[in-house]
């Protein structure tokens, strides 16, 4: 069985831009078509709209909406439109994305919430083109090295493989977090695992401070150096999951965790060895 699997993209986070490229590394899984459809920067109700009408008319067996706070109309807009048509969805989103938990679950539909995706530094005398693609570029290496794609990976393996069987997927009901991220990783050394989990935790300040630059300080001569001093600290986060990733590499036990064309999940560690079933 194909299982069609759809993608809602409103505005963006960090695990946005390569998450359905995750889930087929190498262009060659039988079991899986996708479609993606996004807004761009913004996440109106009305874009959202338009896009689950999209989406709906794809037929998927499973959709997923990518946005921050899935708490703010237009993501909200996506569940009612797909909760009408019966369509199973997961929504990822990010640490303010919590407040939308009670509105999912009585939907009944599932969510993976990344606290690590810290939101960027958005005041114009700061960000321009580069630094926001700098920023995201830098997100999504912390995330992967941290394990977050791991915990993806899983969560969306579970659910297809449950359509493939014909049956109701259990849609993941997930908050990411240094300690279940790190542990998605597989770390085999205690040095690699706690740069990690530092980066991670990092990750989350980050976030942090860039609310309050963002939102809560209104002075310039201030809100300016907290932006920025946000995205130093993202730098640093950068540097331990590099650390991390070549401590693994320098023992020969880096975890891989390739997909094969009938979309299981392989498993290898030595740079040399064939990748196995679990």
């Amino acid at each position: 069985m194909v299982v069609k699997l759809g993608f809602i993209k409103l505005g963006n986070v960090g695990v946005a831009p390569l998450l359905e490229l995750a889930l087929d590394e190498r262009a060659e899984r039988e079991d899986l078509d996708v479609r993606v459809f996004g807004s761009g920067a913004k996440l109106t109700p009305e874009q959202a709209e338009d896009l689950a009408e999209r989406l709906i008319a794809y037929k998927p067996d499973l959709a997923v909406s990518v946005s921050p706070n899935a708490a703010l109309p237009g993501p909200k807009k996506v569940r009612e439109k797909l909760k009408e048509a019966g369509i199973p969805l997961i929504t990822v989103t990010d640490a303010p994305g919590k407040k939308a938990v009670k509105d999912i679950e009585e939907k009944g539909f599932g969510y993976i919430i990344v606290k690590g995706d810290a939101m960027i530094g958005a005041r114009k005398e700061f960000l321009d083109p580069v630094e926001m693609l700098i920023f995201n570029a830098d997100i999504i290496k912390v995330l992967a090295v941290t394990g977050v794609f791991n915990i993806f990976q899983e969560a969306f393996a579970k659910a297809i493989d449950a359509i493939k069987k014909g049956e109701k997927p259990e849609l993941p009901r997930i908050i990411v977090t240094a300690e279940n991220a790190v542990k998605a990783a597989g770390f085999s050394n205690p040095y690699a695992q706690v740069k990690a989990m530092a980066a991670y935790e990092i990750l989350q300040k980050v976030a942090e401070m860039n609310v309050e630059g963002c939102f809560k300080i209104q002075e310039r001569d201030q809100y300016v150096p907290v932006v920025a001093a946000a995205h130093e600290a993202l730098r640093a986060a950068v540097i331990l999951a590099n650390e991390a990733r070549e401590i693994e590499k320098s023992m020969d036990t880096v975890l891989r965790k390739p997909h094969d064309k009938e979309g299981r999940i392989l498993v290898k560690r030595k740079l040399f060895e064939k990748p196995s079933a679990q």
